[in-house]
C-alpha cells in the first residue's frame, strides 16, 4: 500500500505534484493530519484524489457510494466535486477513525452531502438494494478489506446505474501482485483473483490505471 504514485523517483514525483494539483487547503490539511496517524498509510494519493475529483465532474454525478472512509480524504473530495445537491452514501466500521473526517466534513460546509453508516459494508449495501436503491448511483469507490473487495465490487454493479462507474483502489498493491503466486499473502490473492475477474467481467468496460497504487475504473454497461 502506497501514498504515492509507484514507479516515479522523489524528483519526478514533487515535479507532477507541483504542475498538476491543485489541492484545496482543506484538503491539505486533512492530508498532513491524517500523515501522523498510525495507519496514515490508508490515505490515497493527492494526485489520485484530483484525479477522482476530474471524473466526478466529467461524468456528472451527483450520488455516490464509497466503501471505506478512513479519515475522510476520498468522501472530502468526491463532496467538493460534486453539486449542491449532490448525495454520498459512505460505509465504515470505525467511528474513531471516521469521526476525523466528521470534523472536517463540517468545516468544509460539505457534511449534509454526506451520510455515512457505521455498520458492516455489507449490511447497509443489502439494506440499500432492499430500499429499492438499486441501479440508482453515478459513481462507486471501493477502499477498504481487500478479503471483501469482490463482494463489493458485486454489490456496486447492482447499485451503480448503466454508464455509472466504479473505482477501486489498491490493485497494483505496492506491486505484490506481480509477484510469485506462491509467495503472496492472502490479500494480495484477493487482489490478484479481482484483477483476473474484471479483467474477463463482459458487463464491464475497464481500465486499470497505474495512479498511487493502482486504481481500476469500471464502467457498466447494462443493467443484468
Amino acid at each position: 500500500m502506497t501514498k504515492q504514485t509507484l514507479g516515479l523517483e522523489k524528483n519526478l514525483h514533487e515535479y507532477l505534484l507541483s504542475v498538476s494539483v491543485r489541492e484545496p487547503e482543506i484538503l491539505t490539511k486533512l492530508r498532513q493530519e491524517t500523515a501522523q496517524h498510525p495507519m496514515a498509510m490508508m490515505q490515497i494519493a493527492p494526485e489520485q484524489g484530483q484525479f477522482m475529483s476530474l471524473l466526478l465532474q466529467l461524468i456528472g454525478a451527483k450520488k455516490t457510494l464509497e466503501i471505506g472512509v478512513f479519515t475522510g480524504y476520498s468522501s472530502l473530495v468526491t463532496a467538493l466535486a460534486l453539486p449542491e445537491d449532490g448525495k454520498i452514501v459512505a460505509c465504515d466500521v470505525s467511528d474513531e477513525y471516521t469521526q476525523i473526517a466528521r470534523r472536517y466534513w463540517e468545516e468544509a460546509g460539505v457534511a449534509d452531502k454526506i451520510d455515512l453508516y457505521i455498520a458492516p459494508a455489507r449490511e447497509t449495501l443489502d439494506k440499500l438494494i432492499a430500499d429499492g436503491e438499486a441501479g440508482s448511483f453515478d459513481f462507486a469507490f471501493i477502499d477498504a478489506d481487500k478479503s471483501g473487495y469482490d463482494d463489493y465490487y458485486e454489490y456496486c454493479l447492482q447499485l451503480v446505474r448503466p454508464g455509472g462507474l466504479i473505482a477501486i483502489d489498491n490493485v497494483l498493491w505496492s506491486g505484490r501482485v506481480a509477484e510469485p503466486e506462491e509467495t503472496q499473502d492472502n490479500r494480495t490473492r484477493h487482489i490478484r483473483a479481482l484483477n483476473a475477474k474484471i479483467h474477463q467481467d463482459q458487463r464491464v468496460n475497464i481500465s486499470l490505471v497505474p495512479i498511487a497504487d493502482g486504481l481500476m475504473l469500471v464502467m457498466k454497461l447494462s443493467n443484468p
